[in-house]
């Protein structure tokens, strides 16, 4: 709980690897640890509200390269992003258009995706398709608060090797080993599908994965 001491476990030569945090109150210390490794160009798992995440500076390409080793996958596909707010997306990536607004005030926090326009501040293997970076602001307190304490938003890519399911254990993500800097360990995440990604182009929205939110609903949200 927050504001409660963090137990924490420890690798063989007695550095914490791995922090037990609270889903709902997540507690403040162990935000800020996790974000100090991230500032250091470390890789940090923590929980969203589908499942584990990895997260990495997407400013920083020598990090955004080591998860795409971690996850043994073609720098090809973009990393997406998760936000502490609405605000922290407009500060890193730009003013959203009308109906990305519509969209983001019925969404977010929640499993919707918006794929905009890139910033020339992150790295460029974070960008995807048409140079744009897929972000979100999640409905779970410890990603959220983990964006908050890097300051801007972290990479969000599932916390697994390509090709495996990805991962709502935090047993399985401690698998993937000293690669890791840290594990935010909440327990279990809810699961379940995956974000839907959805980019809005002149002539319409285009539906670029389908997932927790039906392309329908999008559809009606937008008329």
């Amino acid at each position: 709980m927050a504001g409660t001491h963090t137990p924490e476990r420890q690798d063989t030569m007695g550095v914490p690897k791995r922090l037990a945090i609270d889903p709902d109150t997540p507690d403040a210390g162990a935000l800020g640890r996790a974000a100090g490794a991230i500032r250091a160009g470390g890789i940090v798992a923590y929980p969203t509200d589908t499942l584990y995440g990895l997260a990495v500076d997407p400013r920083d390409a020598a990090a955004v390269a080591r998860v795409f080793a971690l996850k043994g996958r073609g720098a090809d596909r973009a990393l997406p992003l998760i936000a502490a707010s609405v605000d922290q997306v407009l500060g890193a990536l730009g003013p959203l258009s009308p109906d990305e607004r519509r969209l983001v005030d019925a969404c977010w926090p929640g499993p919707l995706t918006l794929a905009m326009r890139t910033s020339a501040a992150l790295a460029p293997d974070v960008s995807g398709e048409g140079g744009t970076v897929a972000v979100r602001v999640p409905a779970h307190a410890v990603a959220r608060g983990l964006a908050r304490a890097v300051g801007h938003p972290i990479t969000a890519t599932s916390a697994n090797v390509s090709g495996r399911p990805g991962p709502d254990d935090p047993e399985e993500v401690a698998a993937l080993g000293d690669a890791i800097a840290l594990l935010l360990d909440a327990g279990r995440t809810p699961g379940g599908p995956p974000s839907t990604i959805v980019r809005l182009e002149p002539d319409g929205p285009r539906l670029l994965r389908e997932g927790a939110i039906p392309f329908a609903r999008v559809l009606e949200l937008l008329r």
